[in-house]
């Protein structure tokens, strides 16, 4: 009974992890993608996120084109990929802008 406790609860472990692992690889928070051309709203945002410096959920790198890699964000005015909103408190996703290194933590 207990070896299959024991398996079942790796089961459930590697189950979890292989989960996590296939969000991190598809660059996706919720179905959204999570890199391409991002327009800054005040409505209708498809993600919300808070800029921090600490602690945060992705570091995301600005570029100025072909912003094709996992978590770097081309700033449109028009034809976005996605589009978010900055707030302060109860944010989707915290975002810490980086130069070097863009990634899912």
């Amino acid at each position: 009974m207990k070896m299959n406790l024991n398996k079942y609860f790796l089961s459930i472990l590697f189950l979890s992890a292989t989960l996590f692992a296939q969000d991190k690889l598809s660059c996706t928070y919720n179905g959204i993608q999570l890199y391409g051309k991002v327009q800054f709203v005040q409505h209708n945002a498809d993600l919300t996120i808070q800029v921090v410096q600490y602690n945060e959920d992705i570091d995301v790198k600005i570029v100025e084109y072909f912003p094709d890699n996992c978590c770097e964000w081309q700033i449109v005015e028009h034809f976005p990929d996605l589009k978010v909103k900055i707030v302060e408190h109860n944010a989707d996703l915290k975002v810490k802008f980086v130069k070097y290194f863009p990634k899912i933590k």
